[in-house]
């Protein structure tokens, strides 16, 4: 393992000229007239994303782009012959806990952007030195500007055992760690993989697993539990095609997206519309040059087909029986439930799963928590905070 090294992100001009004479020649699908149907019933409407990309390639801020990607200090790092790029960002307050932040797809570290400072400063946002972290964020292997695997086998163990050696090499020997999405996934092979690198763990998705050796789960669900759980059943077929494609043939997949600009910025854009609680803020809205920054970075460092392998990994390794041990390891858990979250564990089955100390249902917030709420989600991180301080003091 090599010592970290600074990183930049840089944007080629030759790339953004690409990019912008592919999307002049976008060959344009037929569509449907909708009437007065949802628009977004199909996927993502013509009219959208016309003007979605006439932006990306007029009026998008290349520059802009590229300070907000540079925002806070960035690293890239050797971990078994494989560069990880993380970000790493200090508390000013000495006794900050270190704390592991995990992405998922087709999301990016970008995403903690606004949580940060409320993490490692506290203070400067009205709240308690004693509730500080020193903040590690890394780009999941394939992501962004970490390098993918070149060999079947990086699923979220893999992944969870790498970004153990990376927070050992910082110094943090041991660390509390948050996920969600394919965060969350990775975050659940930790108490198996480096248990005693663990304070305690945050989860900001639970997928809706019954619980081991329990004849009928059904029966320890709410009346509101089981009619959320009915809910998110029926709703599963519409929203769950991609990870089939994604988990089964990725790279028949890829060439498509590695190709067109205008198929991957509606392949990734019909995430946020479907998985955010308003997604009104980024995709017509101020949050609109984010996700441009997000599919950029896609683009730009050409990840996408290595991003989405990962589905194929994870399924491989469950068909093959090798799955998150259930029950998990008792390390001290935290969740947090969010309403617009698309996968959600109910809490009588999440207690039988998980050492559950801290729970709570948030007023607001989607999948990408942390993009869309991040005043709730630093809030929830520090709750899970004191609960695992008033444990160890007791």
């Amino acid at each position: 393992m090599t010592a970290p090294t600074r990183f930049a992100a840089r944007f080629d001009p030759a790339r953004i000229a690409d990019l912008r004479r592919r999307l002049s020649e976008t060959i344009w699908p037929q569509e449907l007239n909708h009437g007065e149907a949802d628009a977004w019933d199909y996927g993502v409407p013509q009219a959208y994303l016309r003007d979605l990309l006439a932006y990306w390639a007029e009026g998008f801020d290349w520059d802009a782009a590229e300070r907000f990607f540079n925002r806070f200090d960035q690293y890239t790092i050797d971990i078994d012959g494989l560069t990880t790029h993380f970000v790493h960002v200090r508390s000013p307050h000495p006794e900050a806990r270190p704390l592991l932040m995990m992405h998922g797809w087709p999301g990016s570290v970008f995403e903690f952007w606004e949580a940060i400072p409320r993490l490692t400063d506290p203070v400067a946002h009205g709240g308690d030195a004693a509730d500080a972290f020193h903040v590690v964020c890394p780009s999941l292997p394939g992501y962004g500007y970490s390098e993918p695997a070149r060999h079947r086998g990086m699923g979220p163990r893999a992944i969870a055992a790498r970004h153990d050696a990376l927070m050992q090499a910082l110094g943090y020997a041991r660390y509390v760690v948050q996920g969600g999405d394919w965060g969350a996934l990775v975050a659940r092979f930790m108490p198996e993989v480096c248990p005693d690198s663990l304070i305690g763990v945050h989860y900001n998705l639970v997928m809706p697993t019954p619980p081991a050796g329990v004849d009928d789960s059904e029966n320890l669900l709410t009346e509101a539990e089981r009619a959320a759980l009915e809910q998110a059943r029926a709703r599963d077929f519409s929203v769950s095609g991609y990870s089939h494609e994604q988990g089964t043939r990725p790279q028949t997949l890829a060439y498509a997206l590695s190709d067109s600009p205008a198929g991957l910025a509606a392949w990734i854009a019909e995430k946020f519309f479907a998985w955010t609680d308003d997604a009104a803020p980024f995709l017509d809205g101020p949050g609109r040059d984010w996700l441009l920054c997000n599919i950029s970075l896609y683009w730009m460092t050409r990840s996408i087909g290595s991003s989405i392998r990962l589905y194929r990994e994870y399924f491989d390794a469950v068909f093959a029986g090798q799955g998150p041990q259930v029950p998990c390891p008792p390390v001290p858990t935290g969740i947090t439930d969010y309403p617009a979250e698309i996968w959600r564990s109910p809490r009588s089955w999440a207690t039988r799963e998980y050492h559950l100390v801290h729970w709570n249902a948030a007023p607001r917030g989607g999948h990408f928590a942390a993009l869309e709420v991040p005043d709730v989600f630093a809030q929830e991180l520090q709750a899970f905070g004191r609960t695992l301080r008033d444990i160890t003091t007791n």
